[in-house]
């Protein structure tokens, strides 16, 4: 199982958090770096993975309105996808 850990202390922007996701996920090197992109290769990973979400309401801040479509992009693709968990760590 792939582990993505999302910390809002460490990812400040958008790019970090990409650079994260494409790297722990191992999405291909053509992965568009934004959410539709994002929503594509959670739903067509056939390696389940879990996506941890650490600090969230520091993460928020740092992504702003980023934030919420994220969020939702990932949960609406652990749906369509039974081998994505995301979880939301204390």
């Amino acid at each position: 199982m792939l582990t993505c850990i999302l910390d809002g202390k460490e990812i400040q922007n958008r790019e970090m958090l990409h650079d994260i996701l494409m790297a722990s996920l191992n999405f291909p090197y053509w992965y568009g770096r934004n959410l539709d992109a994002l929503y594509d290769c959670l739903t067509d990973m056939q390696e389940e993975a879990e996506i941890q979400l650490l600090h969230e309401d520091i993460l928020k801040e740092h992504l702003g309105s980023y934030a919420g479509p994220l969020m939702k992009a990932m949960h609406m693709a652990a749906e369509e996808n039974a081998g994505i968990h995301v979880s939301h760590v204390e």
